[in-house]
């Protein structure tokens, strides 16, 4: 069966306001099933986790559920999978119990393509523990990272390497599986910020070589809370500070307080939605994979007619290579008009498509547009030809107007 965007777009309360969302990048609409989860898991009898009563038991069940279907998203063991607050909460958590065994002398990788959470929590890591930041570079004319950009600043010194798998800002994707090859042949860990791509593609934890997977539901469906995927066995050597009367198990060590069950509950419900984008037979992760494959080619399609819509308009700058293989995501300016006031106007219209940097600032300033940004345009899996080109004719009518 193809994919049927105008199938999945019914179970979507949201559009029925008749917006165009391009904001899918800073968090996706969400379906009914998500609500209901998240209702359902609110309403019923639940406690803390336990086997004694059914409360404790469905608590406990909701955990189990939402680490298996995390996993089969991200291809992991559920006992390597982290629930936190987000995507940064966990990156702070994890960046501080990995940093107890740093010292002077010993590096760290970051990159400026990267999303501030992959970021700032290790630079204030390594200088917490006198450890160096090497930073690479990316190449503002193609917004492209070369594998060689993070190669050529490892060294026997290196304790790890944190790098996106997709760019917010410019969907650019790095070679990750090279890069974490590399982090790894220096004796690295590799920290892959995997939020902006999961909603766009399969992702494999072990194709990609990474030794820390981390994502967030709300980008693909799901509630606003994050998770990071490791082995058990890599986890087993961590130590987080923790309180004394918790468990000392993985990986319910790494969670501080009581998870958020309906969030839970919300996330395996939005992880099942995925799986049936493309309805189909066989384990949840194979369907999965096929829905996500559909999805991506739904996607590309729809983010190629936008860019060559885009590039048509005089007055128009697009930022980063269409050439290469990248997320469906649009960052763009308008010559004459401040991207906050075309943000605006498209608001007025209903097309929601964003302005700024989006916590990317290294990497709007790497592309020489300082802390104001561009706009920022995102395909998603409810997105259809017409919203795209609604887009384009706004953004025709505001360069032609301020010409």
């Amino acid at each position: 069966m193809s994919y049927d965007v105008e199938r999945i777009r019914k179970h979507f309360p949201a559009l029925t306001e008749g917006a165009a969302h391009f904001d899918g990048p800073g968090g996706s609409q969400v379906p009914t099933v998500v609500g209901d989860a998240v209702a359902r898991t609110l309403c019923s009898a639940i406690a803390n986790r336990g086997s004694v009563t059914a409360a404790e038991r469905r608590a406990d069940g909701i955990v189990v559920d939402a680490r298996r279907a995390a996993a089969d998203l991200v291809g992991a063991e559920p006992e390597g999978v982290i629930f936190g607050r987000s995507m940064t909460q966990l990156t702070y958590d994890l960046s501080r119990a990995l940093a107890k065994d740093w010292g002077p002398g010993d590096e760290v990788v970051v990159t400026r393509l990267d999303h501030d959470a992959n970021i700032r929590p290790w630079v204030q890591a390594a200088e917490a523990r006198g450890a160096t930041v090497r930073w690479a570079d990316f190449d503002p004319a193609t917004g492209e990272l070369a594998v060689s950009a993070v190669a050529d600043l490892l060294s026997e010194r290196t304790q790890l390497v944190a790098v996106t798998a997709a760019s917010n800002l410019l969907g650019t994707r790095p070679d990750v599986a090279a890069i974490a090859a590399k982090a790894h042949e220096a004796g690295a860990l590799c920290y892959v910020d995997g939020v902006h791509l999961t909603a766009h593609t399969p992702v494999d934890l072990r194709s990609f070589g990474a030794d820390f997977y981390v994502c967030s539901p709300y980008k693909f469906f799901g509630p606003h809370l994050g998770f990071a995927a490791a082995s058990p066995a890599l986890l087993e050597t961590l130590h987080p500070d923790k309180l004394l009367p918790s468990t000392n198990v993985v990986p319910e060590r790494f969670e501080l307080g009581t998870l958020p069950y309906e969030l839970l509950a919300g996330t395996t419900a939005a992880i099942d939605f995925i799986a049936e984008l493309v309805p189909g037979a066989g384990s949840r992760r194979d369907r999965l994979t096929t829905s996500l494959r559909a999805l991506e080619e739904h996607e590309d399609t729809l983010a190629r007619r936008l860019e060559a819509g885009l590039r048509a308009i005089d007055g128009v700058v697009l930022y980063g290579s269409p050439e290469r293989h990248r997320t469906p995501t649009v960052l763009f300016s308008v010559d004459g008009v401040a991207p906050e006031r075309v943000y605006a106007e498209l608001g007025e219209r209903g097309v929601n498509a964003p302005a700024g940097t989006f916590y990317a600032l290294e990497c709007a300033r790497h592309l020489g547009l300082g802390d104001t940004g561009a706009v920022r345009a995102g395909i998603a899996p409810y997105t259809t030809e017409s919203e795209v080109d609604k887009l384009v004719a706004e953004i025709d009518r505001i360069a032609g107007e301020h010409a």
